[in-house]
């Protein structure tokens, strides 16, 4: 029986592992091989038939002060997981994202023989080509979803197997296209984030915002979407403290597990950073982007992170120039968040422009290759395993 593990530390990364597994267990029912997958991961994968060795729910913590607080947990997770692998002799291991936690897995996988393919790869454009040396030796091959991460191996002058296998994403925003949702003209989606400092520091100033622009076009509504229901409860928290202080707040509308759906309907949005951008840009939903992080990480983040084209923002990255407008740290304000916002609503300025960029991120994404993202990814994994085979 071939053993697979797979290790996702946050919920993008879960929701791509789950489909991942899914894709490999087709691939090895065609070739008639018994196969076992587990790993670390949340509910997606759970959902998926993948054994859940330690649970990621909570897990996809960012900043260097909120990873001190969670330590202990870190590496108890860890050392349990390098055990069991070392005792259970995986015939690979697939790591999802999660650099902090999966690159020094993958060193310890590659000290004891393991085979590691790494899908999604770390941005070490953004936070350090030196590790590109490490990532060659250590990994059979990096699988990498968006098309200028096989340059930047390339460029720098190390040998690393990398390919460009399409952005799941694209995949997955396409079948889930509804074409009997009409988009509401007057309907603005909050998406605060998929983690508790996230929603700690956005949701207030998106609140801001809220108050702002309904004075200004008061036919507005206003829809908030959490991923899962402990986020939901955090916004739903903040939100009475606030409307205590702010009781003009206009009323906002709560759902859990649906931002999918609120992207095909509503006219724009303010996010946060991350995979989320790229899901609206493919939904062709405009948004403004926003960050905060813990100050003392912030000037870490300004030290030794030089942002990759100029942007923080994937869908800016992904297209050279700016789409959606950003605002890092005390710039997320309603004070520069309102007008970024009206310029996206119907008739504002930047409408055509940002509605352009999302198109060319969209075909930037897309696998020419006719297949699913993730179905050629599975047969990449799968191969490193067919070939340790011919060596035996």
């Amino acid at each position: 029986m071939k053993k697979i593990w797979i290790m996702s530390g946050e919920s993008s990364g879960d929701i791509y592992g789950a489909a991942l597994a899914e894709e490999l267990r087709i691939i090895a029912a065609g070739k008639s091989e018994p196969i076992h997958i587990s790993g670390m991961g949340g509910a997606a994968m759970k959902n998926a038939g993948v054994e859940i060795l330690v649970d990621s729910t909570e897990l996809g913590v960012v900043g260097f002060i909120e990873v001190l607080k969670n330590i202990f947990t870190f590496i108890g997770i860890f050392l349990k997981l390098v055990k069991k692998a070392r005792a259970e002799r995986p015939d690979l291991v697939i790591l999802i994202d999660y650099p902090g936690f999966n690159l020094r897995f993958a060193k310890k996988m590659f000290k004891y023989g393991i085979p590691v393919c790494w899908y999604v790869s770390p941005q070490v454009w953004m936070w350090g080509k030196k590790r590109i040396p490490v990532l060659a030796k250590i990994c059979r091959k990096m699988l990498v979803i968006f098309p200028f991460e096989v340059d930047v191996y390339k460029k720098s002058g190390i040998r690393v197997d990398a390919k460009f296998t399409g952005h799941p994403l694209a995949d997955s925003v396409a079948a889930a296209r509804d074409k009997t949702i009409v988009r509401q003209q007057d309907t603005l989606l909050l998406l605060p984030g998929s983690r508790k400092n996230e929603v700690d520091r956005l949701l207030e100033p998106m609140f801001d915002t809220v108050c702002e622009l309904k004075k200004i076009h008061p036919e507005m509504k206003f829809h908030l979407s959490a991923p899962r229901e402990k986020i939901l409860s955090m916004c739903r928290e903040i939100h009475r403290k606030y409307l205590m202080k702010h009781p003009e707040l206009p009323e906002i509308t709560f759902s859990i597990g649906d931002s999918n759906y609120w992207q095909q309907r509503a006219t724009a949005g303010i996010a946060a950073s991350g995979t989320v951008t790229v899901e609206c840009a493919l939904n062709d939903l405009p948004l403004v982007v926003g960050y905060k992080l813990n100050w003392f990480t912030y000037l870490l983040l300004c030290i030794f992170v030089t942002p990759f084209r100029g942007f923080y923002t994937m869908t800016n990255i992904i297209a050279n120039k700016e789409i959606y407008k950003e605002f890092l740290q005390s710039p997320f304000c309603a004070e520069n968040i309102l007008p970024a916002v009206r310029d996206i609503l119907p008739g504002g300025k930047r409408c055509d422009e940002v509605a352009s960029g999302m198109a060319e991120v969209a075909a930037l994404l897309r696998s020419d290759s006719g297949e699913s993202a993730i179905s050629r990814a599975a047969k990449e994994c799968y191969a490193i395993m067919e070939a340790d085979d011919e060596k035996l």
